[in-house]
């Protein structure tokens, strides 16, 4: 199934029915986060007025949320006032939490404040970019619907001294139309930071995940390639705290990512 496929089945679904993702989207014994994300996040979004835009999504990733097996999710809206909604989506499978999505929506406001973003792209696309391969049983089960070349950093597991990386990322199959919920699932797919320092796979994963979208910003075509750089700010006893821009392909900063990570080596 194409993410495309899957924001529709959980739109489809909403907070009444059942779901499940295919192991294609998986990493070792759970979803890709980001698309459990999105798929919370797309049934949340019905619940607030399709004008209200996203400003930012805090997820915890509580448990492992299973591939190919039913998962349900529940929505709240906590307060809707003239400005802004707030509301909370639970991904709950197996009677288990396994993932918080607390989603916070603002209406434009006029206002004498305002500044630029001043972070730039800091790398090109080269003319034939090397992809990150699909290779069953060693990389991650989501690689094959992605496109992704690394053109900063090293990649995971080959003792590299650096903690950051970065490149061009897009799903293989086009969306029909670009949402804020294929830009949840699409951040995502980059690896943790620190797995470039380790010589031999180990599990990692993302504890907590900040996202926020900046407005105003032009239309983004459905093929579009978006930039992304992430830093690692501070690592040790097993943790890691990174932040990560994400450029859009006129390279306008249109979202900005922090990231808790845990590490299992």
């Amino acid at each position: 199934m194409t993410v495309d496929e899957l924001l529709a089945a959980a739109a489809a679904c909403g907070t009444d029915g059942q779901l499940s993702i295919p192991d294609s989207w998986g990493q070792g014994r759970s979803v890709l986060g980001g698309l459990s994300a999105a798929m919370a996040f797309r049934i949340l979004r019905d619940q607030v007025p399709a004008e209200r835009p996203l400003r930012s999504l805090n997820i915890s990733f509580v448990g492992p949320l299973a591939t190919d097996l039913d998962f349900g999710v529940k929505t709240e809206v906590l307060r809707s006032g003239k400005y802004v909604t707030q509301a909370e989506a639970r991904v709950i499978q197996d009677g288990e939490v396994c993932l918080v999505l607390l989603a916070s929506f603002g209406d434009r406001r006029d206002s004498v404040t305002g500044a630029s973003a001043e972070d730039v792209v800091p790398f090109a696309m080269p003319e034939k970019p090397t992809l990150f391969p699909y290779i069953p049983n060693v990389t991650p089960q989501f690689f094959q619907h992605l496109e992704m070349t690394l053109l900063d950093g090293g990649f995971p597991f080959s003792g590299s001294k650096t903690a950051h990386h970065g490149g061009f990322m897009r799903f293989k199959a086009a969306p029909a139309q670009w949402t804020e919920a294929h830009l949840v699932a699409l951040i995502d797919t980059w690896p943790p930071t620190l797995l470039q320092q380790l010589k031999t796979p180990a599990p990692a994963s993302t504890l907590t995940w900040n996202l926020e979208f900046l407005h105003p910003h032009r239309p983004v075509a459905a093929d579009a390639w978006f930039a992304y750089r992430a830093v690692t700010r501070q690592a040790g006893e097993g943790y890691g705290h990174t932040d990560a821009n994400v450029w859009d392909e006129q390279g306008e900063l249109i979202a900005v990512s922090r990231q808790t990570i845990t590490v299992f080596a």
